[in-house]
């Protein structure tokens, strides 16, 4: 990296983290980041990464399924490093273990320590058949049960395996009719539009369902190693969809990796959001 290279980073890090923490005024929804993006950091300093993530203006983040690891005492601490920091954590990805009877417990203690309302699920496991994805939806209504008495709601992230037809039939169609309506349908926008389905339609033919999305961009060309907003995905009509229809509460954005470091990708995303949602 050339020395020029650097000074233009620090510099545009250090001009992100002075910008004010409020958002463009034409959107009410919080704007949250999904901590996989930052996952390297993470890994070596959590309270650091959320320093650095609420410095940027960030307002809410999403823990990705290794939070499932921490002890009480633990949640406690981050959840005060959240509450100094006004952060919000509404949401957690969660492996199927969560939602079995002999996981759920934890997710529960957990995620009301944390504060959350959703309880995702962010991968299926192994499913093959139908019947496998009925099972996986049945899961998701029976643990929403349960989670309900504690004041959380399960949820469901969709990849690009939801999508993909099975016996003629779609497999997220199939969760959609099949869990109850309270139970999160978590939109990430890039799989959706890498598997050539329609983000706006989907939204749009489930109202009140699409609560929280994952602003992930994806380009044909550089898959998803694009920035937010140098994409394909339509995000104006996703927006007016969602706030109008989807009955978003949160959006969070998510960066599988880019060109520029973990922290400035995140810091580069949330400026363009703010940009786009100026106009």
């Amino acid at each position: 990296m050339k020395t020029v290279d650097k000074v233009t980073r620090r510099a545009f890090l250090a001009a992100s983290a002075a910008a004010p923490l409020a958002l463009a005024a034409k959107s009410h929804v919080p704007v949250g980041l999904e901590l996989y993006s930052v996952r390297e950091q993470l890994k070596t300093d959590t309270m650091g990464t959320l320093d650095a993530v609420a410095k940027m203006g960030y307002q809410c983040v999403e823990f990705y399924a290794p939070y499932y690891d921490w002890t009480p005492a633990y949640a406690k601490e981050v959840r005060g490093r959240l509450d100094s920091l006004g952060l919000k954590c509404h949401s957690t990805h969660n492996s199927m273990h969560s939602f079995s009877p002999s996981g759920i417990g934890k997710a529960i203690e957990l995620n009301g320590i944390l504060g959350t309302r959703y309880v995702v699920c962010a991968s299926p496991g192994k499913v093959t058949t139908i019947d496998d994805w009925k099972a996986v939806a049945g899961l998701l209504n029976t643990a929403n049960e349960s989670m309900q008495k504690a004041k959380l709601h399960t949820g469901y992230h969709n990849h690009q395996l939801e999508w993909k037809p099975l016996d003629g039939q779609i497999p997220m169609e199939l969760l959609a009719a099949q869990t109850e309506k309270t139970v999160l349908l978590q939109l990430d926008v890039g799989t959706c539009v890498e598997m050539k389905r329609d983000p706006v339609a989907w939204i749009n033919a489930n109202p009140g369902r699409i609560r929280a999305l994952h602003l992930k961009d994806w380009s044909p060309d550089q898959g998803y190693k694009v920035l937010f907003g140098e994409g394909v995905a339509p995000w104006k009509q996703i927006f007016a969809a969602a706030e109008k229809r989807g009955g978003v509460e949160f959006y969070l954005i998510e960066q599988e990796g880019s060109r520029f470091p973990e922290l400035e990708t995140a810091s580069r995303c949330l400026a363009n959001y703010k940009e786009l949602r100026k106009t």
